[in-house]
């Protein structure tokens, strides 16, 4: 009787388990492995350009990944994005903080991942720094991965009495933390158009990040004083 050899167990399911029973994040439990928003934590997600200069001003903060998206990264769309955990929650939080800091539509590359959502699991943090790993159409490689040897959740960006305050080595609260995402948005924004006009001969709009640029659009961000 021929003997029936157990089937090889596929990488990726070493890489679920590694979330699921290391980090305890739900995963979509299907191939591509995917980290499901929403349960145990949130993300904000910007421009790489925007998040780069984010952690530069804030060296605190939670889990952060780079996520590379479709095969013309040439295309605004598909322009590597950085994606910051926060909060569960904080993705609903969002619109009403952008609106406090008197953002509102002004910022429209920052969005976030929320209840609902989900993100490709990056590789292992153990393993070459930014390598990428398992969506079929994103792939993501840890910027600044997470502890499984305490709650990750812990150090994650939120609001209310919980709220770290960044300059004393906790994680930056949620408002401090999209007030800076917001304004190195509109910072990436205001020199893609500026790079955009040096072919025009009448490129005569304000373009620099000043108040000049702000008042032109009928705001004073409230955020430039946090």
């Amino acid at each position: 009787m021929a003997r029936v050899l157990p089937r090889p167990r596929s990488p990726l399911a070493a890489v679920r388990r590694w979330y699921e029973e290391e980090m305890g994040w739900p995963t979509t439990g299907t191939e591509p492995v995917e980290l499901l928003t929403g349960l145990r934590f949130d993300v904000l997600e910007m421009p790489a350009c925007a998040g780069y200069a984010v952690l530069r001003r804030l060296r605190c903060t939670g889990p952060v990944a780079l996520l590379q998206t479709g095969r013309d990264g040439n295309r605004p769309g598909n322009r590597p994005k950085l994606l910051i955990f926060i909060a569960a929650g904080g993705a609903e939080e969002l619109p009403g903080i952008l609106e406090w800091l008197e953002w509102g539509a002004l910022a429209p590359d920052l969005t976030a991942r929320g209840t609902g959502d989900r993100m490709p699991a990056p590789a292992f943090p153990t393993g070459p720094a930014l390598s990428y790993g398992f969506g079929s159409r994103e792939a993501a490689g840890w910027v600044r991965p997470p502890r499984p040897e305490y709650e990750a959740e812990n150090s994650l960006p939120t609001t209310g009495p919980g709220a770290g305050i960044g300059d004393v080595g906790g994680a930056p609260d949620l408002v401090r933390l999209v007030s800076a995402a917001a304004t190195e948005c509109h910072r990436a924004r205001l020199l893609h158009a500026r790079n955009a006009q040096t072919e025009r001969a009448n490129a005569d709009q304000p373009l620099a990040f000043s108040n000049a640029s702000r008042m032109s659009a009928g705001t004073r961000p409230r955020s430039l004083t946090l």
